[in-house]
Order: structure tokens, then C-alpha cells, then sequence
């Protein structure tokens, strides 16, 4: 059981099993980490209607990988007898590298993938600057270079903002020479 799992499923044995399913689950595009691990699956639960329904957040809001993510959540459904059951994406609110388990951040690591630092994207919420402004402004704080996942130095370059996927930049490390991905914090 997780976190996200609510009261019913210590009552319920089917969404407790969906759960299990769903946490072999992996990320297409980092196989190692499954969706659960990432935070992508966000909840497992009944709808009003009796239905099986799973909610799956994107990492950002054009990740290509979702259809793929809602396909492989359906054929591991499917697969377990888990139907009838729909799939639902829901935007808000926007997933963030919180949402990342302590061990899929080791597991990135071990992968090659440098894991986030910091938290939020590393924003600090600032004040209106004036009684009549009613936006809060987000203001980036430094966050320090990703330590390389390979030997672990904190001797690194950003290459580009983005790496192999929107939410990756490549870093290189300067003291073993080897480019990697870090994935952002968001």
C-alpha cells in the first residue's frame, strides 16, 4: 500500500491488487523506475459508477510518453483481470520531482541519469511587490550542479537544457569526462 492509496483500499482487494499490478509498471523511457516510483500513477480507485479507475499524471504536460504510459497500464489491467477499468490523465496538479520515491532516484542514479536536486523546480515563492499586485512571482533559485551519477563528482557542465528528453538537460562531468542526462526538477 502507498501513500497515495487511500482507507478503501485496505477494504477493497481489487484496488489493493491493482496497485501490485501497476507498480511493475515501467516508464518507457527509463525502464528501470516504474510509473509508481516516479509519481506518474496518482491514485487507484472506484469511480461513482463501481469502475476501476486509475489516474496518471504527466511529467510535464506534452510528455510524449503517455499514451504509451495508459497503454501499458490497460495491458497490465488486462492481463491481471483487473476490468472493467478506464484510465484517466489528470493535469492538476502538475507533477513534480517530489513526487519521485527515494528509490527511483537511486535507481536513476544507478542507471546513468543524474536525479533531481532540490525541490519544485528550486523556486522560492516571492511577495507582491506591492499591496494592489496580486500575482506571486517565482523567482529561480541556484540550485548547485547535478554530482555526476558515474563517480559521483560535483565537478559538472550543462551541455544543453534539454537531453534525451524535454525533461533532461546533458551535463557533462569534468573530472571523468562522461556526458549524462540530469532530469530537471520541475
Amino acid at each position: 500500500m502507498t501513500s497515495t492509496a487511500n482507507l478503501t483500499t485496505a477494504t477493497d482487494p481489487t484496488l489493493e491488487r491493482a496497485w501490485e499490478v501497476l507498480e511493475s509498471v515501467p516508464d518507457p523511457e527509463i525502464p528501470v523506475v516504474s510509473i509508481r516510483e516516479l509519481g506518474i500513477l496518482r491514485d487507484v480507485r472506484r469511480a461513482a459508477d463501481g469502475v476501476l479507475e486509475v489516474v496518471i499524471t504527466p511529467t510535464y504536460s506534452g510528455c510524449p510518453a503517455m499514451s504509451q504510459i495508459a497503454e501499458d497500464v490497460e495491458h497490465a489491467l488486462e492481463v491481471a483481470k483487473l476490468a472493467p477499468y478506464r484510465v484517466a490523465t489528470v493535469l492538476a496538479p502538475a507533477w513534480t520531482t517530489d513526487w519521485m520515491s527515494a528509490d527511483a532516484r537511486e535507481k536513476l542514479r544507478a542507471y546513468g541519469i543524474a536525479p533531481p536536486t532540490g525541490n519544485c523546480g528550486g523556486e522560492t515563492p516571492q511577495p507582491p511587490a506591492t499591496p494592489r499586485e496580486k500575482v506571486i512571482r517565482f523567482v529561480p533559485k541556484a540550485l548547485p550542479a547535478p554530482a555526476c551519477p558515474r563517480c559521483g563528482s560535483a565537478h559538472t557542465e550543462r551541455l544543453a537544457q534539454f537531453g534525451s528528453t524535454a525533461c533532461k538537460a546533458l551535463y557533462r562531468c569534468l573530472d571523468c569526462r562522461e556526458p549524462f542526462d540530469y532530469f530537471k526538477p520541475y
